[in-house]
């Protein structure tokens, strides 16, 4: 437990009205901030991060997907479940097979920049 005088604190009572107003003006509403949570909570999952780095390679099939994982088709399929209900990956059918990839340029570019981000 941390000695309470290692807690950052102000140095006096000041609060500095014309930043708070400006950040509370530029603030998301909360529905939004709460649905920016909710697609990070997808990116929790080292699975499916591992699925979206695929993607990020080639569009893949579910059973590619499962060879290359090492995971069954069923766990495959549940966790692209969850990634297209996040608008992470989008479908495109061909024939009987159904192809998945990363649904646009933002998936990508959040990937390229998490993985740049732990590299450094």
């Amino acid at each position: 437990m941390p000695d309470s005088n290692d807690v950052e604190r102000c140095g006096f009572l000041f609060v500095h009205q014309d930043t708070v107003r400006q950040v509370t003006e530029q603030m998301p509403e909360d529905e939004k901030l709460y649905d920016l949570a909710e697609l990070f909570k997808v990116f929790g999952d080292s699975t499916r991060i591992k699925i979206l780095y695929a993607l990020f390679e080639a569009e893949l099939c579910v059973c590619d997907i499962a060879q290359l994982l090492g995971l069954t088709q069923s766990a495959v399929s549940h966790q692209l479940r969850v990634l297209k209900s996040g608008r992470l990956v989008k479908p495109r059918k061909e024939g009987k097979t159904v192809f998945y990839s990363l649904a646009d340029d933002h998936v990508r570019t959040l990937i390229a920049q998490g993985m740049e981000h732990i590299e450094e």
